[in-house]
């Protein structure tokens, strides 16, 4: 990489930090090209990124950003993994890791909360956003639909007696 490419590429890390809800650093262990290539698409189906970032260009990019605390997990053969939902990138990681022993998850970070591996576990143990609003959405509408069915049940009722009298005068 030339000096403007490196430029460019820092920039581009810095964007990512910027826009980023949670940001996992995972240790590579040997993952073969067809591994690399399944995680990505995991990650893709997740709504999340994952990418292989030069430590020291990463580490430049990393300053005066809320991850910052991240520096400590870049050494070695490392990759990010990214994505502006505060939990996508956290389980995607972690579910693939499940599957291989040639990834290691080494930490992460969600803004300025710096996570180590058990953290980042923890967090991809919750729920997505996603299913948080269906979550909560459920929960407002039930309340809701009960309200309804008390304020329409004394009106059935009154009319059915209502019907009753109408059908004991008929007769």
């Amino acid at each position: 990489m030339d000096r403007s490419q490196k430029a460019d590429a820092v920039a581009q890390l810095s964007e990512v930090f910027a826009q980023s809800g949670v940001v996992v650093v995972t240790r590579n262990l040997g993952l073969s090209v067809e591994q690399s290539t399944e995680l990505r698409s995991k990650m893709r189906e997740a709504g999340a990124t994952y990418k292989v970032a030069k430590n020291r260009l990463a580490k430049l990019a990393l300053k005066d950003t809320d991850y910052a605390g991240l520096e400590e997990y870049l050494t070695g053969p490392t990759a990010l993994g990214y994505s502006e939902d505060p939990v996508a990138a956290a389980k995607a990681v972690v579910e693939f890791a499940k599957t291989t022993d040639k990834i290691e998850i080494v930490g992460g970070s969600m803004g300025a909360q710096k996570l180590d591996e058990a953290g980042v576990k923890a967090l991809a143990a919750m729920p997505s956003l996603d299913e948080l609003r269906g979550t909560i959405v459920g929960l407002v509408n039930a309340p809701a639909t009960k309200v309804v069915r008390t304020i329409k049940e004394p009106t059935s009722q009154l009319a059915r007696v209502f019907g009753a009298y109408g059908a004991k005068e008929a007769a």
